[in-house]
């Protein structure tokens, strides 16, 4: 036999030894790519081996995990050999009716993932930190979108660019929790991000077992690329720290949309466009006019009122937060507006998001008298 044969199939019986493999979806997922791609090759050697996976695939047991997580995968490494050797045949893998996809509904494609708030800009992929979803959702931090793992560098990542593209509130995916081993998801969608996907939909600069992309098209990835900026906190396990980042760019985002319109990275003409009612589509000046809002108009923010003192004599800023019966609850004091509002978010001292947005202006206006030397006066709600 020839000897890449020789080794790929010694390579998967010994996976079928295995308990674990026999229920694991990377042995399921390569024999049935084997199956799929073997008869493009006219050698009696394929042929043979061919069977052989009928055979194997005959004696499968139920499907328990996508991935076990084993540093070394045999499966997907087998049929890395096999690829290797015969490029051909990576076309003929991983089909493209792997995932289904439902327009009537965000998101599109079902997957173990949770939504939190579909308008909000961050979404969260906990790589292979399973457990690490349920307590993000239990912290529920401002400004999550959606949260959930993502196992494997090819349908796991085609499943993140078809629902981010379909929600263009999302601008930010932060990468948290352990990479999977061997099939490096998270190293992976970096790299797509990064440099995108050659013209067999290989992503570039992946080191993953199979990084081709069969569910999504080249333009899904180019918007998938400018829409969103990648946080990359790789490793992170910590809930402190990973709601605390949630927070910094939920503002960030939301600042970046109201002085430009979105939050997308690059380019965002499709985005907007999307956006835009019909009535302005197609239009040179394209514009949706502010409407003027009356000040009686402006919700109150249950958890209180904030007032700003700016001190140039030591280049502070002092923030007194009061209750509606003008009792003082707490003060903030720091030298920075960003990381006095982003104390206030993080402790959920506020509440409505266009106070947020008030507060946030107002901070920068103050930090700004200081540096000046102008007069503050803080503007009403």
């Amino acid at each position: 036999m020839n000897p890449t044969f020789t080794k790929v199939h010694a390579e998967i019986l010994r996976g079928m030894k295995l308990p674990r493999c026999r229920k694991c979806g990377c042995m399921r997922g390569t024999l049935e790519n084997l199956k799929a791609s073997l008869p493009l090759l006219k050698l009696k050697d394929a042929k043979e081996l061919l069977r052989n996976v009928h055979e194997w695939y005959d004696k499968l047991e139920p499907q328990e995990y996508p991935c076990f997580g084993c540093k070394y995968c045999i499966p997907p490494e087998a049929m890395t050999m096999l690829t290797a050797r015969y490029p051909k045949l990576a076309s003929a893998t991983l089909s493209s009716c792997e995932i289904q996809i439902d327009t009537g509904s965000w998101p599109p494609v079902e997957g173990e993932y949770t939504v939190i708030d579909r308008s909000a800009p961050i979404a969260v992929t906990t790589l292979s930190s399973v457990k690490l979803e349920a307590k993000l959702v239990k912290a529920n931090p401002s400004g999550l979108c959606i949260v959930g793992k993502t196992e494997t560098e090819n349908i796991g990542i085609d499943k993140i660019v078809k629902n981010v593209i379909s929600n263009t509130s999302i601008s930010h995916l932060i990468l948290a929790g352990k990479d999977t081993a061997g099939h490096q998801s998270g190293k992976t969608l970096l790299a797509l991000w990064e440099n995108g996907v050659d013209k067999n939909m290989r992503i570039i600069g992946s080191e993953g077992r199979r990084p081709i992309l069969k569910n999504v098209s080249s333009s899904d990835v180019d918007k998938f690329r400018k829409q969103i900026t990648m946080d990359d906190q790789t490793g992170c396990e910590n809930i402190r720290t990973l709601t605390r980042r949630v927070k910094e760019l939920a503002v960030e985002a939301l600042s970046s949309k109201a002085a430009s319109g979105c939050g997308c990275h690059g380019d965002c003409s499709d985005q907007q466009t999307a956006a835009m009612p019909v009535s302005f589509i197609g239009t040179t000046d394209s514009a949706v006019k502010a409407k003027k809002y009356a000040k009686t108009s402006i919700k109150l923010d249950k958890a209180g009122y904030f007032v700003i003192v700016p001190s140039k004599k030591n280049g502070s800023l002092l923030v007194e937060h009061y209750s509606y019966d003008n009792k003082l609850l707490r003060k903030i004091e720091g030298k920075s507006s960003r990381d006095i509002y982003l104390t206030i978010v993080d402790n959920k001292w506020v509440s409505d998001l266009g106070h947020a947005a008030y507060l946030g202006k107002e901070l920068a206006r103050a930090e700004l008298s200081i540096k000046k030397g102008f007069k503050f006066v803080q503007d009403g709600a």
